[in-house]
């Protein structure tokens, strides 16, 4: 039998790729223009805007990935042009509106969402802020929108297991994007990270060689973690359906 590490790991790119991929959808862009928000301005604010107007440096924070003086020149600039309210709604529908067009032809769209909705509602969000504000936040009713909310739900948790990890294997965030192998200066580079920025970053990680090995570990731990609430929550028979209609939904 798959154990639920296994499961864990199996599972986390149509997670973690699948989950996020509204975030940069024409939908999302559509509702940042309709807006009136600078590019990207919806994400940064409504990502976010569960936890009411939280500051620059803690968005940073939250966030991890971006560099900081993006965030200090985006935040306090969406957050005065849009309230929390407005901010979780439009970032809900984009997500939404994301999911009926992508996810609309996947047979068991319904059934998936109810499982990830399960192992989201029990499990537990202690330290994890993103993850608790949005399973406070409205769910849709139709089975594309709520499969595209579950993904970005449940999504939200794996980060914050994946954030805890990298602390307990004593690697930074910023670390793990210049040692990560789908990641490194290309991915730096679109998340706004000027080049002598990354070429900095991954020189200094470059001179500490144990830094791949620990993030291997981290990635381990998340999913050993994961892992553990999959147990907790599904049967034996729910952890293999779960598997097998996470595998089948569409590859990004």
């Amino acid at each position: 039998m798959t154990s639920p590490a296994e499961v864990a790991a199996a599972t986390r790119k149509p997670l973690v790729k699948l989950g996020g991929v509204f975030m940069t959808s024409p939908q999302m862009n559509a509702h940042t223009k309709a807006l009136e928000l600078p590019r990207g301005g919806l994400y940064f604010r409504g990502r976010a805007a569960v936890l009411g107007d939280p500051s620059s440096t803690v968005v940073a924070e939250l966030y991890g990935i971006f560099p900081k003086w993006l965030m200090h020149a985006v935040i306090p600039q969406v957050t005065q042009l849009l309230p929390a309210k407005a901010a979780v709604a439009a970032y809900s529908a984009a997500c939404w509106e994301w999911g009926r067009e992508a996810l609309a032809e996947v047979p068991a769209a319904e059934r998936t969402a109810e499982l990830l909705f399960q192992v989201s509602d029990a499990a537990d969000a202690g330290n994890l802020p993103l993850f608790a504000g949005w399973r406070e936040a409205t769910r849709p009713e139709d089975a594309p929108a709520r499969l595209a909310h579950a993904l970005n739900l449940l999504r939200e948790y794996r980060g914050g297991l994946h954030f805890c990890a990298l602390r307990a294997c004593g690697i930074g965030i910023d670390e793990a994007l210049a040692v990560n192998p789908e990641s490194g200066k290309q991915i730096m580079t679109r998340l706004a990270w000027q080049e002598e920025e990354a070429d900095a970053l991954i020189a200094a990680t470059q001179a500490k060689p144990d830094l791949p090995r620990r993030w291997r570990q981290a990635e381990d731990l998340t999913d050993e973690a994961m892992g553990q609430t999959l147990a907790a929550t599904l049967s034996e028979a729910e952890l293999a359906e779960f598997r097998e209609l996470m595998l089948a939904l569409p590859t990004p």
